[in-house]
């Protein structure tokens, strides 16, 4: 009897550990007051997968994040790239295609988009002068409201990524602030990639409390403590990139704010040659971050 007891006891424990340990996998990143879904900008291990896609696929799996978020296939078909995607249990929520592409190609944007199980199809750069101007940006605008209204007819979501240079004084606001306003909210969504708001010296929960429902994604990124703010190029060392919690970003303020925006779904993304060794440490601060 002891020992038919001890073993029942035995089964008992170890499927508790299992579940506890299958928990913890599938809240990664997530926490009491943070809910994510938080996944990975795969850009963030760009030079892994020059090396190896398959390992790097791996790497990404075993971080313990289910979504991503795709920037370009590394040489490989729409359909074999989705196929190493689902062999290792990561689901692609968004894409980030060229500009010029949504304007000579937007049935392929289109067709790749589907065959890679995308629910959101983004651009995150205007092409533009030194300065961004109102005639780059109402050019911007016209194709945004086209490229979103094709690809609504296939059951896609267009979606701007922030990039800082937006933020060019125009009358008594800003470019971005035109952007918005003249980008049509049924077909035009926004992603915030925090780097890129703080950056040029604006207030990402104010910009989220103004915008509301048309920020759908976010990038969790996070800036040096040391950097200066205030500069508009949409350009920055990629070593100003740090561990999510250890920067300028007041994440309790920005993450609560997002929640109450209605933002879908974060992705962190971190261009440091570190990025890997930061990726754990970003997402541990996530599950344990308060508001």
């Amino acid at each position: 009897m002891f020992s038919i007891s001890f073993k029942k006891g035995l089964l008992v424990v170890c499927a508790s550990v299992i579940t506890i340990l299958n928990s913890n996998a599938a809240d990664i990143g997530t926490g009491a007051d943070f809910k994510g879904p938080i996944g990975l900008q795969l850009y963030t291990l760009r030079a892994d997968f020059t090396r190896n896609v398959p390992v790097t696929l791996d790497k990404v799996r075993d971080y313990g994040v289910k979504e991503v978020e795709l920037a370009g296939t590394y040489n490989l078909s729409p359909e074999k790239f989705k196929e190493m995607l689902d062999a290792r249990g990561l689901k692609p929520i968004s894409g980030h295609f060229g500009y010029d592409r949504y304007q000579t190609d937007i049935e392929g944007i289109a067709k790749e988009a589907k065959t890679l199980g995308l629910q959101y199809v983004g651009c995150a750069w205007i092409p533009h002068k030194d300065d961004f101007d109102e005639a780059e940006c109402r050019d911007a605008i016209k194709n945004f409201n086209k490229a979103g209204e094709a690809l609504a007819k296939h059951g896609l979501k267009f979606f701007y990524h922030t990039h800082g240079y937006e933020f060019s004084k125009y009358g008594e606001t800003d470019l971005f602030d035109l952007l918005m306003s003249e980008t049509n909210p049924k077909f035009v969504n926004f992603q915030m990639d925090v780097f890129w708001i703080v950056y040029p010296g604006k207030d990402p929960v104010a910009l989220l409390k103004k915008y509301g429902s048309r920020w759908s994604l976010m990038h969790v990124k996070d800036m040096k403590k040391s950097l200066k703010t205030g500069v508009m190029t949409g350009s920055a060392d990629v070593s100003n990139d740090v561990v999510v919690g250890t920067g300028q970003m007041n994440w309790p303020a920005i993450l609560n704010q997002a929640k109450k925006s209605g933002v879908k779904h974060y992705f962190i993304e971190d261009e440091s040659p570190d990025a890997a060794a930061h990726i754990p440490l970003s997402l541990k601060y996530l599950d344990g971050v308060r508001w």
